[in-house]
């Protein structure tokens, strides 16, 4: 095979029909402006072939179910190896997907667990046992020799019922007596038991004095209990009551519970086996949440004080509200916090005696007298057993998750979680960071007996090795439970990569979109060292990359450019580090230091007032005390997992929230806040995408569309035919194609492959009608705006100034390149930041209002950076504030006070190392963060 990938005349997208080559087995970094033609170059020239060919390789009979994939715009690719993608996605969005079942560790653990782990009983924590049927008889023989004793068969154990049924079945059968609840008795024909108290019912199936001579005896009816019994039996002695407890099964000697031998699904959340059945395996159970009940406890029942019942009107449900206030002495016109305790009690929760009520059918009335189950049983009966989706979804309206009380989120049933290795179950396992996880798989064969050493030695080797992949690629402080719907794209792509790396794939291409995304400098290292191993043991690398660790650690750095959009899409050098740093291309500049952020000549003081945070404790948060100095730019530093998000996300953000927004988001734990009057907003700019669905785009999300929408209606064509700026609007029937109903695709269904989006054939993905499209401005009609650049749309409407000012703030963020139409499902969470981030600089600023961002510089080029933390910078010094979560050193050296959390992640993290500015805490001999902050302020 050729030793490079060789490209020859590539044009997706804004790629210029480019020719290139690229070394093969080596690690090659891709690198240029936002909107250069990275991922064009990358993802869908390079990965979009290789995906096509391996289509190829399926029969013709597959590949008719499966469609047919185009082939980029280029005119070859030769030397192409079977190619990977690890993309910045979240792995799954299934709730019960956790990091350790995407890796398979899980697996591994529950196999372990299965084999050598040691049962106790979840009562007494006694260790339980379990007997053949021949020792069983050797126990008897010697514990009651010389007394007389009743072999049992429990068939019924805290069951409600009659049982007449059983009794006559096994009178039939020849047996005389019985034991129900502890009380011997004879059966006879056509007895019962009250059917509404819960009994234990235990069949006596011998009654014989016990000596060496009747061991054939004992063996026969031991062995009939045990049919009865499903594997368990009972010895009760005539002569002192006493009873013991024996099973084929596990089972605690004194109480009798009895386990079954376990296997790999007795541990799986996935499996009935061993899910907890109140959550069903998924550690959350969905609760009426009176916060979202109650709509406001000043008004009435009448004035909709309940947001489930809403205002009065003649109802059923309102008849009920009017009969519990005669019985309770309220009336629906008496506010909500000026109901009793006992009368709110009946509301919510129900009333014990029915209610009469009178209607009326015909003209004819009559009383009827039913059960009031109360409000909060209503909701919860309609989430868990209503048909209809819509009543499904207006129950939920009013519920929160929280953790499962039965199985402390643990996710599996008890007698699961009393099976133990070491004094630990595997909830207690999957709970610990993977560093700890790691410590306890090198110790833990010291610990084992001889037995337990000889099976489980080999699934603890698979164990680490796997452990130690994800340890390798900076995740040293997930836990295998943490949910990954919780992890960032950065997470899950790195998770990805510690898979494929233990999967020892050889001949492979494998492509990366920013995998040093969250990583704290000091992790970085450990990345690269995981994708040199990647490439030594016979792999090609491409990693799509702006960091300069990354670039310096490359075999090769293609550098793409020179601009963005249709001013990039060109190979502007090609090269090692350094060459490339001695090119004239922007890389090259910021690379040797020609270009650089600047640093503050001097640091802001802030306003002089403070928000303060005093007792954060979420996570792994260790009482956090927190201040805020107002009209300052702060950086959250800290390594991975060190609890930046929860303490600035998940408690700060939804703490002010709730005070200025009354914003129902629940925080994390803390104790007070205080200085929140300082601001009158504070907006949350995350990297969530800013629609689900491909209707969703830059110009819907920024409102510019409207404005786009109402230009074109006042055109004189328009206002002949009487087109409104709903005609432009590609979501409602009248301009819209109603072929794809105004999406421009047509959804095509892979079955076991994801669904391909093909451009509509009515409109060929233009989403507007004929008689639409012939509206045009300045020669263009509505869809060719949308398929205009940002920058290009700037230009357009420079005369327009409603809707040039909001194309302008999103040139400013750097978002120039994309286009006004672009759907958001592939916009990346950087991108659709910055959007965000646009959106709300075109509102009216106050001067007062708290900013926060989770990572800005997410895909941005340094020049990118530089251009993003001037507007930022700009906010600040207009009395703003912004607190930005970031671990890039130059956005940090921009900071007027840096916080940096640690020392390190998971439980080790969650403290305030240090505060100050930037040359304050490169000072600190504590803070992971200081040495690099020390390094890059010498440059």
């Amino acid at each position: 095979m050729s030793d490079t990938i060789t490209i020859l005349g590539a044009r997706e997208h804004n790629l210029r029909d480019i020719d290139v080559k690229i070394p093969r087995n080596s690690l090659v970094v891709i690198t240029g402006l936002s909107g250069s033609g990275k991922s064009s170059l990358a993802f869908d020239t390079i990965y979009a072939e290789g995906q096509r060919r391996y289509m190829e390789t399926f029969s013709s009979y597959a590949r008719q179910f499966l469609g047919t994939m185009e082939r980029p715009d280029i005119d070859s690719i030769e030397g192409l190896s079977p190619v990977i993608s690890i993309e910045q996605k979240t792995t799954n969005r299934n709730p019960r997907s956790t990091v350790g079942t995407v890796t398979e560790i899980y697996h591994f653990l529950r196999l372990l667990f299965a084999r050598i782990s040691i049962a106790y009983s979840s009562e007494t924590g006694e260790k339980m046992v379990s007997h053949t049927d021949d020792e069983i008889v050797e126990i008897i023989i010697k514990q009651f020799k010389g007394e007389r004793i009743a072999i049992l068969g429990p068939v019924i154990k805290s069951r409600k019922g009659h049982y007449r049924e059983l009794f006559d079945s096994f009178g039939k059968q020849g047996f005389l007596k019985a034991r129900v609840d502890s009380e011997w008795i004879d059966i006879e024909r056509d007895m019962k038991l009250d059917r509404y108290k819960t009994h234990d019912i235990e069949i006596v199936v011998d009654r014989i004095d016990v000596s060496s001579e009747m061991k054939s005896r004992l063996k026969k009816s031991i062995q009939i209990a045990m049919k009865m019994g499903k594997g368990n039996i009972i010895i009760a002695n005539y002569n002192n009551s006493q009873i013991k407890y024996f099973s084929r099964n596990l089972m605690c000697p004194t109480t009798g519970i009895s386990y079954k031998e376990p296997e790999p699904n007795s541990f799986s959340f996935n499996s009935p086996k061993g899910a907890c059945k109140k959550c069903d395996g998924l550690g959350k159970v969905k609760v009426v949440d009176l916060i979202k009940v109650i709509e406001n406890p000043k008004y009435s029942l009448r004035n909709g004080a309940l947001k489930p019942l809403g205002e009065y009107r003649k109802s059923w449900i309102f008849q009920q509200m009017e009969y519990l206030g005669i019985r309770f002495d309220f009336n629906i016109d008496t506010p909500w916090n000026k109901i009793s305790a006992k009368a709110k009690s009946a509301i919510l929760n129900g009333h014990k005696e029915q209610i009469h009520l009178e209607s009326k059918n015909l003209g004819v009335a009559r009383k009827i007298n039913i059960d009031y189950e109360g409000l909060i049983n209503f909701i919860e009966t309609q989430k868990r057993e209503s048909k209809s989706k819509n009543l499904e979804r207006w129950a939920d309206e009013f519920m929160v998750e929280e953790i499962c009380h039965s199985c402390d989120g643990s996710r599996l049933n008890n007698e699961s979680l009393n099976f133990k290795i070491d004094g630990l179950n595997i909830a207690e396992l999957s709970k610990m960071s993977i560093l700890e996880l790691y410590e306890w798989s090198n110790s833990i064969l010291t610990k084992l007996n001889v037995s337990q050493k000889k099976i489980g030695t080999e699934i603890i080797k698979e164990l680490k090795v796997r452990i130690k992949f994800l340890s390798d690629v900076g995740l040293n402080y997930l836990s295998l439970n943490r949910s990954t719907r919780s992890l960032s794209g950065g997470e899950a792509q790195r998770i990805r990569l510690a898979t494929q790396i233990g999967s020892q794939l050889v001949n492979v291409l494998y492509i990366l979109d920013e995998p040093s995304i969250g990583l704290h400098q000091r992790d970085n290292q450990k990345l690269i060292e995981s994708l040199k191993k990647l490439r030594d043991i016979g792999n090609s690398v491409i990693v799509v990359e702006h960091d300069e660790e990354m670039m310096k650690s490359s075999d090769q750095i293609i550098d793409l450019g020179p601009k963005a959009g249709i001013q990039g899409g060109e190979i502007v050098a090609q090269g090692d580090f350094k060459t490339i740093s001695k090119t004239d291309s922007l890389t090259g500049k910021y690379l040797r230091r020609e270009l650089k952020l600047p640093i503050l000549s001097k640091r802001r003081p802030g306003n002089g007032h403070f928000i303060e945070l005093r007792g954060a404790s979420g996570n792994n948060l260790k009482s956090v005390n927190l201040k805020i100095s107002l009209g300052s730019l702060i950086v959250i530093s800290g390594v991975s997992g060190s609890g930046k998000s929860t303490l600035i996300n998940g408690t700060l953000y939804p703490a002010i929230a709730n005070r200025i927004n009354g914003s129902l988001v629940k925080p994390q734990k803390f104790k007070t806040i205080s200085g929140v009057e300082h601001i009158d907003k504070v907006i949350d700019i995350d990297q969530s995408p800013i629609g689900r669905t491909p209707r969703s785009n830059p110009a819907t999300y920024t409102n510019v569309f409207n404005e786009i929408r109402k230009l074109f209606s006042e055109i004189l064509e328009s206002k002949i035919r009487g087109y409104m700026p709903g005609r432009f609007s590609f979501n409602v029937k009248g301009g819209r194609c109603e072929t794809c109903q105004g999406g421009g695709v047509k959804i095509v269904e892979m079955n076991f492959l994801p669904d391909v989006h093909a451009p509509c054939e009515s409109c060929q993905g233009k989403r507007f009608n004929r008689e639409t499209l012939e509206i045009r401005y300045k020669g263009k009609s509505i869809s060719d705006i949308l398929d205009l650049s940002i920058l290009d749309a700037c230009r357009f409407f420079e005369s327009i100034p409603k809707i040039h000012k909001i194309l302008k703030t999103l040139n400013d963020v750097g978002l120039g390149y994309i286009t006004l139409g672009q759907q958001s499902t592939t916009l990346s969470g950087g991108e659709a930041q910055r959007i965000k981030l646009a959106s709300e600089l075109c509102k009216k600023d106050t001067g007062k209002t708290l900013y926060i961002l989770d990572e800005p510089t997410t895909g941005l080029h340094f020049e990118d950076i530089r251009i993003l933390m001037e507007v930022i910078n700009n906010l600040v010094n207009k009395g703003n504030t912004a607190i930005i979560i970031e671990h890039n050193i130059d956005v940090m050296l921009q900071a007027d006070q840096i916080i940096d959390l640690g020392p390190n992640g998971g439980n080790s993290g969650g403290r305030i190392i240090t505060s100050g500015t930037p040359e304050e805490v490169s000072d600190n001999s504590s803070s992971m963060t200081a040495p690099f902050l020390k390094t890059a302020l010498k440059k």
